[in-house]
């Protein structure tokens, strides 16, 4: 699936720079779900209140969605090539 670039050259959909970027949306995302994750007592008897934490109601999510917007802008900028003009 190549493109084409103003000059009629053919070019690779995603520049280096935006799979750069996928994989540090992506790195967002997992640290976003590991702020989530963990706590709570296994046992039916007690209920464990820390699930409430600011971390896993708030912090957590905005990460995770932090994480996608740096995921929808990977997809959307189009870098600049260098141009080699001598």
């Amino acid at each position: 699936m190549l493109g084409t670039n103003e000059n009629g050259e053919k070019r690779m959909p995603f520049d280096k720079k935006n799979y750069a970027l996928m994989v540090a949306g992506l790195l967002v995302i997992v640290v976003g779900f590991m702020l989530m994750a963990g706590g709570g007592n296994h046992t039916a008897t007690e209920f464990d209140w820390s699930i409430y934490s600011t971390r896993r109601i708030t912090l957590a999510p905005i990460v995770v969605i932090l994480g996608f917007v740096i995921e929808i802008l990977a997809i959307m900028v189009r870098f600049k090539p260098k141009s080699n003009n001598k």
